[in-house]
């Protein structure tokens, strides 16, 4: 049963679409259950997420976990966006299904990946931030 956060969110996604001209882009998937999240950020020089939208294909749980990241980032830093977790995606949406949790690590790996991706644009290092996996279930089997 999904609460009532995740279907305002599956029934009325925030950030939905695409940036022109991103400073990250990051897209990670899942093999296993077939969904894919793109995440991309707007960041500005003094390293202020000021915009992020993302494309998700996927379950209700994927577009839910996809659109509470965007608000959890965005007006955030850097540093607070790759503070955000599976788990504070899930306790901003209320809990997920145990069945679903893997849609929230995909949300906290495409913050990662997009991060990753601004990072290597710019020729920057991010303290904290690892190469992000493009199939979460190798996350999954390492974490669960």
């Amino acid at each position: 049963m999904y609460s009532e956060k995740v279907m305002d969110h599956f029934n009325n996604p925030r950030n939905v679409g695409e940036i022109e001209n991103p400073s990250g882009v990051g897209t990670v998937g899942n093999a296993k259950c077939g969904d894919i999240m793109r995440m991309y950020l707007d960041i500005d020089g003094d390293g202020i997420i000021r915009d992020v939208k993302f494309k998700t294909f996927g379950c209700g749980a994927a577009v839910a976990t996809s659109s509470m990241a965007t608000e959890l980032v965005k007006g955030k830093s850097i540093r607070q966006a790759l503070e955000v977790t599976n788990k504070a995606v899930m306790d901003a949406l209320d809990g997920l299904p145990p069945v679903k949790v893997h849609c929230s690590l995909l949300a906290e790996e495409a913050i990662h990946a997009a991060l990753w991706d601004y990072a290597e644009k710019n020729n920057i290092t991010i303290e904290g931030l690892e190469k992000p996996v493009d199939d979460i279930e190798e996350k999954i089997e390492e974490e669960y």
